[in-house]
């Protein structure tokens, strides 16, 4: 099946089987940062940004995506280096697995939440799991590019 995917505002013409999922097709498009973990959905390394929504690439099938804007951290720049410069400064960087994908949900996370706290941080990076670190250091700089005391 012929598919056109709008990634990181470029688009990709590519051939998929009908049951690929999109993690299986953006990894073979060479976008590495989208990391492959449970393949269930559990642990949140595969997560990108559908329209600007965090979403688990593993459990989106990619015949779905045509029509959808795809944001990959590739496709942050300026404003993925600005949380790593945040959570690094806290002493947080770890084996990186998992960064990818946190960076991504951060970044939707500060354009959805308009009253931040500690409590509605945790609730949406829930699905972001780190199996390097306790989260404390991750959490003292999202709380500081968040703006939350």
């Amino acid at each position: 099946m012929k598919l056109k995917l709008s990634i990181n505002q470029q688009f990709y013409n590519t051939h998929i089987d009908g049951d690929e999922s999109l993690l299986d097709v953006l990894r073979n498009l060479g976008f590495k940062s989208v990391k492959k973990g449970c393949d269930t959905g559990a642990c949140g390394v595969c997560s990108i940004l559908i329209n600007g929504e965090p979403t688990l690439s593993c459990q989106f099938l990619a015949a779905r995506a045509e029509g959808k804007k795809i944001t990959t951290v590739e496709g942050l720049g300026a404003k993925a280096d600005k949380i790593v410069k945040a959570i690094i400064n806290e002493g947080a960087d770890q084996c990186g697995y998992c960064g990818p994908s946190l960076v991504l949900t951060i970044y939707a996370m500060k354009k959805e939440l308009k009253d931040p706290t500690v409590d509605k941080i945790k609730h949406f990076l829930a699905g972001n799991l780190c199996r390097c670190s306790g989260y404390e250091g991750q959490l003292r700089g999202i709380k500081k590019y968040m703006g939350v005391k």
